[in-house]
């Protein structure tokens, strides 16, 4: 049975091999830290030393690292992925980078002789672990098409949109529209509060007609409890506002609501928020 790899063992990565090796699928592993492979090894995976080792065993190899650095070190670096890239062999990048970075890939893939699929997802940690992600991806359709079975072990929906460069651009577009509706709600509570409203009192308000949505309930309840453990880090989902904002730059598309957005992320950063939930940036906004 072929084998097939994985690459970034964050929070993501590690539910969604999981997966794969629940559905009896032989994967190789690698992750810069050694250590977060030693869950999956249990589980009977494969510990690879470097990316190029992955590439170089595997029809297929996925990879799911944090930001567009991390997905470009990992496949240019030295014994990275790239290197094992030969004749055929599928990489399938679900990172979230931006369409420049993810053509780059591309072509570096192609001109090995190698099919390239951009797959980022729409989802955070509890779809990954669930299997229920939406898979945004663009480039070798016949690549989409081998890679579907395997896919549909870690998603529930998964879209082809053409071109490497457009599951970049709907990621950025879909995570920026969240969050403006995350600096939205925490607007909303933090003037509730301001008011004397009782914030549970606006959730319910919220929950009960046309702006219901499963973040707005989720989120809100962490925020009422002051809980932000990182199912979406908040450093990543600034990262995610700036390339969207970058992105409008490019396209002359103003986004005015984006970049405010993008500037109360900024300064949750700052406050020392990075590694948790993006949903604390209802701190910096009440600050």
């Amino acid at each position: 049975m072929e084998r097939y790899g994985f690459l970034g063992l964050g929070i993501m990565g590690t539910a969604m091999a999981r997966n794969l090796l629940k559905a009896g699928y032989p994967v190789t592993i690698w992750n810069r830290s050694k250590d977060k492979c030693a869950e999956l090894a249990g589980m009977g995976a494969e510990v690879a030393g470097s990316p190029s080792q992955v590439t170089a065993s595997c029809g297929i190899t996925f990879a799911m690292l944090a930001d567009p650095a991390a997905a470009h070190a990992v496949c240019f670096g030295p014994q990275g992925a790239l290197e094992g890239i030969g004749e055929g062999r599928g990489y399938v990048d679900m990172s979230t980078v931006d369409a420049a970075t993810s053509r780059e890939i591309a072509q570096a893939v192609t001109g090995k002789g190698g099919r390239y699929l951009e797959a980022p997802v729409s989802g955070s940690k509890k779809p990954a672990e669930d299997g229920t992600l939406i898979f945004l991806t663009g480039g070798d359709r016949s690549l989409f098409d081998q890679a579907l079975p395997l896919l549909q072990k870690m998603g529930k929906k998964h879209l082809f949109l053409g071109d490497a460069g457009r599951g970049a651009q709907m990621k950025l577009i879909v995570n920026m529209v969240m969050g403006v509706m995350m600096n939205t709600l925490c607007e909303g509570l933090a003037l509730a509060g301001k008011a004397g409203l009782a914030a549970e009192d606006l959730l319910d308000v919220l929950d009960s007609g046309a702006l219901a949505n499963p973040m707005f309930k989720l989120k809100g309840s962490q925020i009422t409890q002051s809980s932000y453990p990182p199912a979406f880090p908040l450093k990543h989902m600034q990262k995610d506002m700036r390339l969207a904002v970058a992105l409008g730059d490019e396209l002359d598309q103003p986004l005015h609501a984006a970049a405010a957005a993008n500037e109360n992320f900024k300064k949750a950063k700052a406050l020392g928020f990075s590694d948790e939930d993006f949903c604390a940036v209802f701190k910096a906004i009440t600050a």
